[in-house]
């Protein structure tokens, strides 16, 4: 059993950590970005350095007081709240956002820091952090790592864990490990880097980490496809693989939906055709030196005569902002419809025609919505979000918001062999789901490394998996 973050553990933390920031957390702290979860905390930490985050947990750890890592707050799976439960120590990084090193290949950076700060840096060093979320200007770089983040580029440059190469990590006892070597090739035993990225701050407290630089690609370009299905945006992808086989940095699907969302309610942006097409994909290359992107996307019109309704090839790099815009500006669109139930997903790529045709069947029968399917097809990664009928609520369907999710993640799961939690991660809002749909010796040995790391359960209780009674 844990015990409360109560006022006399905030003296006994205040005499065991000289210097450390102590406060109640503000609102925001206690929020998520959906608005449905809302957390407690009993106390907020804010630590300057790696020691002080070490003497924070060794202190939580001896009074067995939960620790629930803050990392910018932008998660949408409740990871970052704990709603529920003794009052918990809010631990935020935000103190510790420097730049220790950087040099062509690599750059070693803190938790802390944004993960557009850390784009930044590396263009200012003439090299690119190819991660990038729509949140960037929040999200801080350790709860990118902690969650595993996808983004749009997953496609050619992987996920967060792909981009990380060592890592410095606090586990429960406050014991630090300093991992933060910058090598591509380490095979000295169990991966450790890889436990603790999307371990959601469950299995240690990340304080540092080593991360992947690449050069830019010598030209880029981007282009809105309209497509008449899905069956036609994945023949358009096989496509354009194979006329620029490592080339195609992103490759997104939109819904004529989402579209239609965007002009009923906002952000306002430009609608690059003058009707909204049903399907949509927008493409994003990065090329050598002596080829143009014009001539590139014109070579794949021509080539996907019988795929592609029309296009629009983007002519300066406003255009192509714009173009990017449109799509940053679908999940906002979607909360300002309110969602009945989300879902991030993934299913085999060759297998998302098939997926949405059937999950849209399931949903007619059950009742009137509206889904805005979109996402990172190049990857398998849906974002397959239902809502409301035009003129209603989505508190009219909250009898059916279980019922909704059910019918969606086993048709992933048990009809596609897919994944309920494609870049979001757990947190607390799947924890069921990981119960229901995970092999059962999977979730054996996720306990049995749970309770070798945080024997006492003070990372993050509740998260990942359920907090032990």
């Amino acid at each position: 059993m844990l015990n409360a973050a109560d006022d006399a553990f905030a003296e006994r933390l205040a005499q065991a950590v000289p210097g450390l920031w102590i406060g109640a957390p503000e609102p925001r702290y206690l929020e998520e970005p959906r608005g449905r979860w809302f957390g407690q905390g009993g106390l907020l930490v804010k630590p300057a350095d790696t020691a002080q985050v070490s003497a924070v947990l060794r202190a939580c750890n001896a009074a067995r007081v939960g620790v629930v890592p803050y990392g910018g707050g932008t998660g949408l799976v409740s990871g970052q709240i704990a709603p529920d439960g003794p009052l918990p120590v809010i631990l935020s990084l935000e103190k510790m956002a420097a730049l220790r090193q950087i040099d062509s290949h690599a750059m070693q950076v803190e938790a802390g820091a944004t993960l557009q700060q850390v784009r930044d840096w590396a263009e200012e060093a003439g090299r690119r952090f190819p991660l990038g979320l729509a949140s960037q200007g929040s999200a801080q770089i350790g709860g990118c790592l902690a969650t595993n983040a996808g983004g749009v580029n997953v496609l050619r440059y992987g996920n967060a864990r792909a981009l990380c190469l060592g890592l410095e990590v606090v586990l429960a006892d406050g014991t630090i490990w300093s991992g933060l070597k910058a090598l591509r090739k380490d095979n000295t035993g169990y991966d450790l880097r890889d436990l603790i990225v999307g371990a959601e701050g469950s299995l240690g407290v990340i304080t540092a980490a080593s991360l992947r630089l690449f050069e830019p690609p010598a030209v880029e370009g981007t282009a809105l496809f309209a497509v008449p299905s899905p069956q036609a945006a994945v023949a358009l992808l096989e496509l354009a693989q194979r006329q620029m086989a490592g080339c195609v940095s992103a490759f997104e699907l939109i819904a004529g939906q989402g579209l239609a969302f965007l002009r009923e309610v906002g952000p306002e942006v430009q609608m690059p055709f003058a009707q909204d097409p049903e399907w949509c994909v927008l493409i994003e290359l990065g090329l050598p030196a002596g080829m143009e992107a014009e001539e590139a996307f014109g070579a794949l019109y021509e080539a996907a005569e019988e795929l592609v309704l029309d296009a629009v090839v983007a002519q300066s790099e406003a255009q192509r902002s714009a173009l990017w815009e449109l799509r940053e500006s679908l999940p906002l669109a979607n909360r300002r419809i309110g969602a009945i139930s989300s879902h991030d997903i993934s299913v085999p790529v060759s297998a998302i025609p098939e997926f949405i045709a059937a999950a849209q069947g399931r949903l007619t029968a059950m009742g009137d919505f509206r889904i805005n399917c979109f996402g990172h097809v190049g990857d398998g990664n849906l974002h397959f979000n239902v809502f409301p009928a035009k003129g209603r609520q989505r508190d009219d369907y909250l009898a059916q918001r279980d019922g909704v999710k059910r019918a969606v993640h086993d048709l992933v799961v048990q009809g596609f062999d897919g994944s309920v939690s494609a870049e979001h991660g757990v947190g607390r809002l799947k924890v069921e789901d990981l119960e229901r749909y995970e092999d059962p010796a999977k979730l054996a040995m996720m306990r049995a490394i749970k309770d070798a790391l945080d024997p006492n359960g003070i990372l993050n209780p509740g998260a990942v998996l359920r907090a032990k009674a």
